[in-house]
């Protein structure tokens, strides 16, 4: 079964940057649609960005103009890289692979923003 595994989560201040991956088993990247999603304390669970196969991306409005996701085929590897981070954006951030029914999810990296 496909493995996902981010990294990159840590504690950081207000404004500041944190870049996250996440890395796959195996060579999917390509015809999955992947996706960020983050779950803060005693909230729902909400989509952070994706990426279609194609290209084309989508961000949440709270993210927008401060995440950017990429993706690296030949490495297996979705980046979320996350300027100007807020303490709303606290949560523990998933890595998501999706293709019609299968969806494979990474166990999650810890984003903490405060001063």
């Amino acid at each position: 079964q496909v493995q996902l595994v981010e990294s990159g989560g840590d504690f950081v201040q207000p404004g500041g940057s944190l870049r996250l991956s996440c890395v796959g088993s195996a060579a999917i990247f390509n015809i999955y649609n992947m996706g960020w999603y983050r779950q803060a304390p005693g909230k729902e669970r909400e989509l952070v960005s994706n990426i279609v196969s194609g290209g084309r991306t989508h961000y949440a409005d709270s993210v927008k103009g401060r995440f950017t996701i990429s993706i690296d085929n030949p490495k297996n590897t979705v980046s979320l890289q996350m300027n100007s981070l807020k303490p709303e954006d606290t949560a523990v951030y998933y890595c998501n692979a999706q293709y019609g029914s299968i969806s494979f999810w990474g166990q999650g990296t810890q984003v903490t923003v405060s001063s």
